[in-house]
């Protein structure tokens, strides 16, 4: 069944005003949404990292990391619909927010129902996007690796095609990383999206991983995943 915007979605409210985010979360809940609240920057990354909000209202001027800082790293990390929320209402401010990434950007004053509607809407499209996106992305080809993400296939097409025996988790860390080749994931990130619930500790990303390499090398294919020191890991490869 597809995913409608209201209850199943989870919305994480960073706003440092507490009557602000009172307002939010009652009339989000009135809407049918589950909230979170963050009270400063810091603590919106940590819990967009654990929770997997579905959506993130976002207030710019907030203690220690701003607004800005957070939607920056909220883009590196994927894309978990934005909805900035502040009283910044000069169109360079618009024009920030949007540039960096965000999907919509609401003025304080503000009347909540507006903002409820403005969620629902980029949910909507969201979700519609995300439903095509999936559809195209069936397959990932990178190099002379062709992962099959409904099948769970891994493939090498190196003269014969060659089928690679993987666990879920070390396809579920190719296929991640694959889907970005070029980009650097920290171990913390590889950990929430790629690894059983039950796994909390960062060094057991690397077990997987260098399992994963050495399976990859046998067939031929040296080099990948790329540990970045002090970072995480990338596809590596020729990418």
């Amino acid at each position: 069944m597809e995913k409608q915007p209201g209850s199943a979605s989870l919305v994480l409210v960073a706003e440092d005003d507490d009557e602000i985010a009172t307002i939010l979360t009652a009339y989000l809940s009135r809407g049918g949404f589950r909230t979170l609240r963050a009270q400063d920057g810091r603590q919106a990354l940590d819990l967009h990292l654990s929770a997997r909000p579905d959506l993130v209202l976002l207030d710019v001027q907030m203690p220690g990391v701003d607004g800005w800082m957070v939607l920056s790293e909220l883009r590196r990390r994927g894309g978990t619909p934005v909805i900035v929320v502040t009283a910044m209402d000069q169109d360079v401010d618009k024009l920030t927010g949007l540039r960096i990434g965000a999907d919509d950007y609401v003025v304080k004053p503000f009347n909540p129902a507006e903002v409820v509607a403005r969620a629902q809407a980029v949910l909507r499209r969201t979700l519609a996007h995300a439903a095509g996106a999936a559809a195209a992305a069936a397959v990932i080809r990178v190099d002379e690796l062709v992962i099959d993400l409904d099948k769970h296939e891994v493939t090498l097409e190196h003269g014969a095609a060659t089928p690679l025996a993987l666990t879920l988790t070390e396809f579920k860390l190719l296929a991640y990383l694959a889907r970005a080749p070029r980009q650097v994931f920290s171990r913390a990130d590889l950990l929430a999206h790629c690894l059983p619930e039950g796994d909390t500790l960062e060094r057991t990303v690397d077990s997987h991983v260098s399992k994963l390499r050495r399976k990859l090398e046998e067939a031929g294919v040296p080099d990948v995943p790329r540990g970045i020191r002090g970072v995480g890991y990338k596809f590596g490869g020729r990418t």
